[in-house]
C-alpha cells in the first residue's frame, strides 16, 4: 500500500506502525517519536496501531549536538 511518511510516498508492506518501523530500517532499541494522522503514539501502542493506505506516518529521532 502507498502511504506518506514523513511527507514522502512510499510503499510498504507493513500493515502496523511497529511493523514499518521494521521495513523502514529503524532500530527498535532507539529512541524516536512516532505521529499516525498527525496524533502521537506510544511506543507500547505501535505494535497494535493498523495503518491504511494513505495514512500519514511522521517518524522523528533526536537530534544530537548544542
Amino acid at each position: 500500500m502507498q502511504i506518506l511518511v514523513n511527507g514522502e510516498r512510499h510503499d510498504v508492506q507493513a500493515t502496523t506502525l511497529s511493523a514499518l518501523l521494521d521495513e523502514m530500517g529503524y532500530d527498535a532499541t532507539t529512541r524516536i517519536a512516532t505521529a499516525v494522522d498527525g496524533c502521537f503514539v506510544a511506543a507500547s501502542k505501535r505494535t497494535a496501531l493498523p495503518l491504511h493506505a494513505g495514512v500519514q506516518v511522521e517518524i522523528l529521532a533526536p537530534m544530537q549536538g548544542g
